[in-house]
């Protein structure tokens, strides 16, 4: 296209150029609008790379660590989601303190020279307690949520205009001088719309219409929302939005990814699940280079589900798989690598932003995605080679260039390669966790949970409670409790049958007590929540009592109408008694919400003084309380506790729950979906720290440890064939050029927080296998390889080891026909004066 017609076509795209804020006048306030290619803000285009962090799941001191972490990760934006029901657990009863403090996590964002993406919801999934709706909102009348239902919108516009209104008496939008440049309301309605058919479509239609009338002057979004009315820019969810996404629904919309899941949440029972570098970084510079502009990382940071915030089923861990681990620490290579991706995609900002798109075909399974400036030199190329078994060598603009598998090299000049998504030229680290050397040979004492009896809580209903209408969401544990009265000729005579207790329930789990005595435990699972019990238990003539505590592991936080679930026994039975089966389903049930324990709050210093303790000596009877306490853990390193010997509970620290413990249901793996847990620092005295864990099944804490978290392990493995590293470039007068005197690939390593590398663990030249942390020799191994690296390395806190032959080998080369691999690990500490 000739300049003319250049100018033209930005002359039209001005004209579709959408405002939605009005200047105040002052540099501070910052004007955000879009157009078909990007935001503009401050009437300056932007290439936005975003990170999910969530300040309920993590604490005010971790905070700042984070978002520097974040923005030296190359990050220009933080997207959080508002969660309601912290904010509103009582209607009317508001809470923004501590780790909710919405407004301080936001006003520490800006301060870092970030700016944020507000998702308001109110629904918001997110794998939290109810997808963020609170409980109360439930036993409103006639309600229907997320629907053209009077009552929800009456509600639903309530807290979105509280939300808005605390974030502008704070000035916290963009328009104000805040850093706030885009706001979300609702979240993947598009999931369940069809089945409020005209009820769904008007209801988006009335959320879009509400959220721009509270007047952000920054631009509103809906995430999976193909028919987001104007001027809302719908955007797009998944691993792949630069293959999925439909695009934009109308021209003057940008290409935007809220969700690129870096990882898959887990819920108990489910096995280790992993997403690659490589794949990330591959989605990534494929959505730029079909035009997208914003890419969001879900989970930047996962975090920790503390008390009772996480979703059905769902860890108290969450996406600790993230680029920042739910200790706060860097998962390495995936944050490097996606570091190392924002450094090219900004070397190839102004054809990005400025240039023509073009798409050029080089063979069947590779392309070139091209931006480019007519008339002038700039020029940016994305070659694909989108054969995922294959390597492929390609002939672009009179040059070869070698593309790994399913791999996406970036050319900010349309010559020179800085970035290839499949070779990891950035550092690795394996994560380490150890015994703490002072928190440890704790002393445990325990207190058992009374077992009630229908004497103690006597028949309030013929039937057994709804769980979810019953707990109201202020605990997981219920009591059900009744009573049968056998005679001798009702028991079974012969010594091989036993009696069967029976019980259906909906959800989701229980244990049950049969005159006192623990005769076991069943319960479903995320998918499935419905379960059944069943057991022999001994039946004795007279009075037998039965009492079976139902769980909720969190509300439900996704689907159509969740106003409408339920959860608890719905049919119990006795089976195997000489006459017949007895139904117990109308036998008459009495109830209690919560345990006494937790009505006493034994799990703080002044609760735990109001019931007996006696020493712990072995496994516990089931439903039994643990405390023992312990003085802070050595140093600064992250804390968890390993909760070996435990079945299933919840862990408070000073009177803090640090979340649900459940080390019984295993994985098809055969181990616990999460044995560690994360205790902040900031939950630690120096001393005498109570630590109560809560055990429902039979337990024995005697081999629980208090551990140290670290990533001192660090690794590089690099190639022969992979490119120079990405910081080797620059682009100066609209040129790319090195920056280094040398640019040839090397192995880049360096220590965190300060410490140096104190040893080197392993190092080979030649064709190791393996990963940071378990690496092996191959066939092949340069044997000064070691001495090399550690005359390169010891002693600092970063080195750079050239993958050179002539530096490894000085005479014959046992295997001259291999490409070779440089694996390098050491170990980092801080220097022992």
């Amino acid at each position: 296209m000739a300049v003319p017609s250049r100018v033209l076509l930005l002359a039209v795209l001005s004209l579709l150029l959408v405002s939605v804020a009005v200047g105040h006048g002052e540099d501070k306030f910052q004007n955000v609008t879009y157009d078909g290619r990007s935001l503009i803000i401050n009437g300056k285009r932007e290439l936005l790379f975003s990170g999910s962090i969530h300040y309920t799941r993590s604490t005010p001191e971790m905070w700042p660590d984070l978002i520097a972490k974040a923005k030296h990760g190359g990050l220009n934006v933080i997207q959080t989601y508002v969660f309601w029901n912290i904010h509103e657990p009582v209607e009317g009863q508001f809470n923004f303190n501590g780790n909710y403090d919405l407004v301080k996590f936001i006003k520490l964002i800006g301060e870092q020279g970030m700016y944020v993406t507000l998702r308001i919801g109110p629904f918001i999934q997110a794998e939290w307690n109810h997808g963020g709706i609170p409980y109360w909102l439930r036993e409103v009348p006639d309600i229907i949520f997320r629907s053209n239902n009077g009552p929800f919108k009456q509600y639903m516009k309530k807290y979105a205009k509280m939300i808005i209104d605390k974030m502008k008496e704070e000035k916290l939008f963009a328009s104000q001088g805040g850093p706030i440049i885009l706001s979300q309301i609702e979240n993947e309605y598009n999931h369940i719309q069809l089945a409020y058919r005209d009820m769904g479509s008007r209801y988006v239609q009335w959320a879009a219409k509400m959220a721009v009338g509270l007047n952000t002057e920054v631009p509103w979004i809906m995430c999976k929302q193909k028919d987001a009315p104007d001027p809302v820019i719908n955007t797009c969810n998944g691993r792949h939005c630069g293959d999925t996404f439909t695009g934009p629904n109308k021209p003057h919309k940008p290409s935007l990814w809220t969700e690129n899941w870096t990882a898959q949440y887990r819920v108990f029972g489910d096995p280790p699940s992993q997403r690659a570098a490589e794949d990330i970084a591959f989605s990534v510079a494929r959505f730029f280079s079909k035009n997208g502009t914003l890419v969001n990382y879900y989970m930047y940071h996962g975090g920790t589900n503390f008390g009772r915030t996480s979703a059905v089923f769902t860890t108290t861990r969450y996406y600790d798989e993230a680029p920042i681990d739910e200790y706060g620490l860097q998962r390495e290579p995936k944050w490097s690598h996606l570091k190392d991706v924002h450094k090219a995609l900004n070397l190839c900002k102004k054809p990005l932003l400025w240039g023509e798109h073009g798409v050029q075909i080089l063979g069947k399974h590779t392309e070139a995605q091209l931006f480019e400036i007519p008339g002038t030199k700039v020029c940016a190329a994305f070659l694909a080679n989108n054969n995922s078994k294959s390597p492929e060598t390609v002939d672009f603009r009179g040059e070869k260039y070698y593309l790994p598998p399913r791999s996406i090299s970036i050319l900010p000049d349309c010559k020179t390669v800085v970035f290839n998504t499949q070779t990891i030229v950035s550092q690795h680290n394996a994560r380490n966790l150890k015994s703490s050397k002072v928190a440890k040979n704790l002393k445990w004492e325990m207190s058992s949970e009374p077992i009630p009896t229908v004497e103690e809580l006597p028949v309030d209903s013929k039937t057994p409670k709804e769980l979810y209408s019953f707990l109201k969401d202020t605990t997981d544990y219920a009591w059900y409790t009744t009573s049968i009265e056998l005679g001798p000729r009702d028991l079974p005579m012969r010594p091989d049958i036993h009696p069967v207790l029976r019980v259906a329930s909906l959800g989701h789990a229980l244990h049950a007590f049969v005159n006192g005595e623990y005769v076991g435990s069943a319960h479903g699972s995320h998918d499935e929540k419905s379960f059944v019990f069943q057991n022999a238990v001994n039946l004795k003539a007279g009075v037998n009592h039965i009492a079976l505590i139902g769980m909720t592991v969190g509300l439900p936080d996704s689907g159509a109408y969740m106003e409408h679930r339920y959860a608890g026994p719905r049919a119990i039975t006795v089976l195997g008694l000489n006459t017949g089966t007895l139904d117990l389903t109308v036998n008459g049930w009495g109830h209690q919400v919560g345990l006494t324990g937790e009505k006493m709050k034994v799990f703080t210093q002044s609760g735990s003084h109001r019931v007996e303790w006696k020493k712990a000596d072995g496994q516990g009877r089931a439903l039994t309380w643990y405390k023992t306490y312990f003085d802070a853990p050595e140093g600064n390193d992250p804390v968890a506790i390993r909760m070996t010997g435990m079945g299933k509970g919840m862990i408070w620290v000073n009177g803090k729950s640090i979340g649900r413990h459940w080390m019984s249901f295993l994985s098809p793996l055969g181990k616990p979906s999460q044995s560690d847990y994360h205790i902040p620092r900031s939950f630690i005295k120096p001393t005498e720290n109570l630590l109560v864990v809560l055990e429902e099944e039979k337990g024995n804490p005697e081999d629980i440890e208090i551990l140290l978290v670290n990533r001192n392990t660090i690794c590089s493995v690099i190639t022969e064939y992979h490119p120079p590293h990405v910081k080797s470039w620059q682009r100066k007068e609209s040129k790319i050029r090195p920056v280094v005197d040398t640019v040839k690939p090397a192995a880049q390593l360096k220590c965190p927080n300060h410490q140096e590398i104190v040893a080197v663990e392993f190092a080979s030249y030649g064709d190791p296998y393996g990963s940071c942390g378990s690496f092996l020799m191959g066939n092949c191994n340069a044997p000064i390889t070691k001495e090399v690296v550690e005359q390169n390395c010891l002693g600092k806190t970063s080195c750079s080891v050239p993958i050179e032959r002539e530096l490894f080998i000085k005479d014959n080369d046992a295997c001259p026909d291999i490409m070779k691999t440089l694996a390098i690990q050491v170990k980092c500490d801080h220097k022992k004066h």
